[in-house]
């Protein structure tokens, strides 16, 4: 069974990007997986930073990165697969 690169990048785009605003909220607000996020704030260099800003930043980053890692996994998964 082949699966749609398009559908899965954008599936697993939303969620990263959901995940990393709402890890980036909490951790503006109260610290929570602060340590995480400064290690994120390495690999997405430009405007990233632990306030309410960055979390939308951190969303639109987590999008793009988790669209990208979505359709590459999907794209290898569909060549290795038999019909």
């Amino acid at each position: 069974m082949k699966l749609d690169p398009k559908a899965f990048g954008m599936a697993s785009g939303v969620l990263w990007g959901g995940a990393m605003l709402l890890m980036t909220v909490l951790a503006a607000a109260n610290g929570y997986a602060s340590d995480f996020l400064l290690m994120m704030s390495g690999i997405y260099p430009w405007w990233y930073s632990l306030t309410y800003f960055g979390a939308v930043v951190g969303a639109i980053y987590g999008f793009v990165d988790g669209f990208v890692g979505g359709w590459l996994f999907v794209w290898l998964y569909n060549r290795f697969v038999k019909e």
